[in-house]
């Protein structure tokens, strides 16, 4: 028999989750508004700014040392470098120290197609003005269904090396300014900026390449590398995952943050000791908890939130922000050495911050994120930061 007393403390506790609940959506609806707040005019008046652009997509550069077409995108190891010892022989390794010879415009156009589109799409959930969709579009269009300028799905001559590869798995790494890029076309679709049959060619570019990615050999070894490469590519593959809605993927990302990223990239203490070890060990560690909270934000539901997963032995996203977080609000305090390469302009509006602040209902992330800067200029830092328009994952 069920006592009434056993009731009244079912009771009492269901309105005690459903209160705590409340205040949580209440304290990230109260997040969103004041980030949406900050940016909007800032958001609306780039939006403005490129609403004369033209599309620039792979097929405006080629590069004589690629082994591929015009359409296939292209791109050299940042850290190689001629051997003085031997100048026309293979590059050598400067880990930490970009050669600024080598060819990067295809990844700048993919940089540039990210900025663009995502902050017209930004403007365009601001304000419901059809001229940022369509804008956006043409630039969708340019890249990923216009034969004439789209650019091959797959990435299989990113990150050569003279005179060793004329390709590496590591070289998806370039892809991860696609993130936001599905991140737009997914709202733009879902919210009725772009007609379905608009949509229909980009998700077909999307599934090609995540297909490539999932199975060729070189989406493999990018899958399986032990640091932040394995985190970015997940991220990668899950934003064209949900874009797609190929659960089969969803799913393996799933698995990959449960089972093999978090227990193996991260420490104890929250740390990721591959990102310590390297020549810029701040700004990996940076790039690196911005990938986890990335691909936190993108696949996780009320019934599988990795916000909340812990490992067996107490390895968590929050753990990982208990680490950083201090070194982001206090850069002085950072006890290792400091990065050989644009160590001045860090920290800037991490997604980290925003997206854990959301998780976990921390007013001092988001106050530390709102005092950062908005919109960094130096070319490193955006390059490592592929995620970086806060409306079109607010207001999605």
């Amino acid at each position: 028999m069920i006592k009434r007393s056993d009731v009244a403390g079912f009771v009492f506790l269901l309105g005690f989750f459903l209160f705590i609940g409340s205040c949580h959506q209440t304290g990230r609806n109260s997040i969103k508004n004041t980030v949406v707040k900050d940016v909007r005019d800032s958001e609306i008046e780039r939006a403005n700014s490129y609403l004369d652009s033209v599309p620039v997509t792979v097929t405006d550069f080629y590069c004589q040392r690629s082994a591929g077409n015009r359409h296939d995108f292209y791109s050299e190891g940042d850290y190689w470098w001629p051997d003085p010892e031997n100048p026309d022989g293979p590059y050598i390794r400067k880990d930490g120290r970009t050669n600024p010879d080598n060819f990067s415009k295809h990844r700048l156009a993919m940089i540039r197609l990210n900025e663009i589109v995502a902050t017209l799409t930004s403007a365009w959930l601001l304000t419901n003005d059809p001229i940022y969709a369509d804008k956006a579009l043409r630039h969708l269009n340019a890249w990923f269904v216009d034969s004439t300028t789209l650019m091959n799905p797959h990435m299989l001559y990113a990150q050569a090396i003279f005179g060793k590869v004329t390709g590496r798995g590591i070289g998806l790494i370039d892809a991860y300014h696609l993130v936001e890029v599905a991140q737009s076309v997914k709202v733009l679709a879902n919210k009725g900026g772009i007609l379905p049959e608009e949509t229909v060619p980009i998700k077909l570019w999307f599934n090609k390449f995540l297909t490539w990615m999932t199975t060729h050999e070189y989406g493999i070894a990018e899958m399986n590398w032990k640091n932040n490469h394995g985190t970015c590519w997940a991220v990668t593959a899950s934003s064209m995952a949900v874009l797609t809605g190929n659960q089969e993927v969803i799913e393996l990302c799933t698995d990959r943050f449960k089972n093999v990223l978090l227990p193996d990239q991260m420490a104890l203490n929250g740390s990721f000791p591959l990102e310590l070890e390297r020549t810029k060990p701040y700004g990996y560690s940076l790039f690196n908890i911005d990938a986890f909270c990335s691909l936190a934000e993108i696949l996780s539901t009320p019934e599988n939130n990795l916000w909340s997963y812990e490992t067996e032995d107490g390895k968590s996203l929050k753990k990982g922000m208990d680490f950083i977080y201090p070194y982001i609000k206090d850069k002085s305090k950072w006890p290792f050495p400091k990065d050989i390469y644009i160590w001045d302009e860090w920290p800037v509006r991490h997604p980290s911050l925003l997206f854990s602040a959301l998780a976990f209902n921390k007013k001092e992330y988001i106050d530390t994120y709102l005092n950062l800067p908005v919109y960094p200029d130096h070319p490193e830092v955006i390059r490592n930061l592929p995620v970086r328009h806060p409306v079109i994952w607010l207001l999605d």
